[in-house]
Formats: C-alpha cells, sequence, structure tokens
C-alpha cells in the first residue's frame, strides 16, 4: 500500500511540474483548434468541398503551426529540429489517419454532424499527444554509439 501511495504521489509531482508546459501545450491546442474548425467550417460551407476533402486541405498549416509553436514555447526544445520533426510527422500521420476514417465513419457512414465528429476525435487525439510530445518528440534524444 505505502508503495503505490509513493506511485500516486510521484505521478502528481511530475503531472505538476509540468503545468506550464501542459498549459502553453492547452493554448496551442485551443488556437489551432479554432483555426481547424474555422478552415474547415470556409472550406465545407463556402467552397463546397466534401468533409472528409475539407478535412485532407486544411490540416498542413495547422500541423506546422502546432509543430512549431510547442517546439519553441511548450516544450522549449532547442536543436535536434529535424528529428522532432521526423517524430511529429510520425504522430501526425497516425492522428491523421485515424482522423480521416473518424470524419468518413462517423459523418458520412452514421451521419453525425461533421463539426462534432471533428471535436470529438480532436478530444481523443489531445488525450495521448502530451505526453508523446514531452517524452517522445521534444525529448532529449541521445545518438546512439
Amino acid at each position: 500500500m505505502k508503495y503505490m501511495k509513493q506511485k500516486i504521489l510521484n505521478l502528481i509531482q511530475r503531472l505538476w511540474s509540468a503545468r506550464r508546459q501542459f498549459a502553453c501545450y492547452t493554448t496551442i491546442g485551443i488556437s489551432a483548434v479554432l483555426a481547424d474548425m474555422t478552415s474547415l467550417f470556409i472550406l465545407k460551407e463556402y467552397f463546397g468541398f466534401s468533409p472528409v476533402f475539407a478535412v485532407i486541405c486544411n490540416q498542413p498549416l495547422i500541423i506546422l503551426f502546432v509543430f512549431l509553436a510547442n517546439k519553441k514555447w511548450s516544450f522549449k526544445a532547442a536543436g535536434q529540429t529535424r528529428s522532432q520533426f521526423i517524430r511529429f510527422v510520425t504522430l501526425v500521420l497516425i492522428n491523421y489517419t485515424i482522423s480521416v476514417i473518424w470524419i468518413w465513419f462517423f459523418a458520412q457512414v452514421l451521419g453525425i454532424n461533421y463539426l462534432l465528429a471533428k471535436i470529438a476525435n480532436i478530444i481523443l487525439a489531445v488525450s495521448w499527444n502530451f505526453l508523446t510530445y514531452k517524452y517522445w518528440i521534444y525529448a532529449v534524444h541521445k545518438p546512439v554509439d
């Protein structure tokens, strides 16, 4: 019991020590969501794109913004831009694939409003991205000898 209590306290302490990073990450995320949803809406409603094609089109600028803003502001990750970007793109491709399938399934197959489907997808992605950013993408990785 004492071991478990110590583990929980250590986890709480680690989470508390990352609060500034998480606040920055959240601010960037909210900005990206607003830009993402606005561009998705405009592409769908004003340009007549299908929800799937609108998602395909609006992501490159959102992705670049999120990478650079988190690198510089949230995680203050100097150097290693190329390897960080490769890891980031790997995560983005996973998230992107899930997002396209998600929008197709929920909006086109089930007929759920595409904006609600997109918001649900974003919430899902946020649930694992912070830790992935902190401990894999922007962490200092020493080269293997």
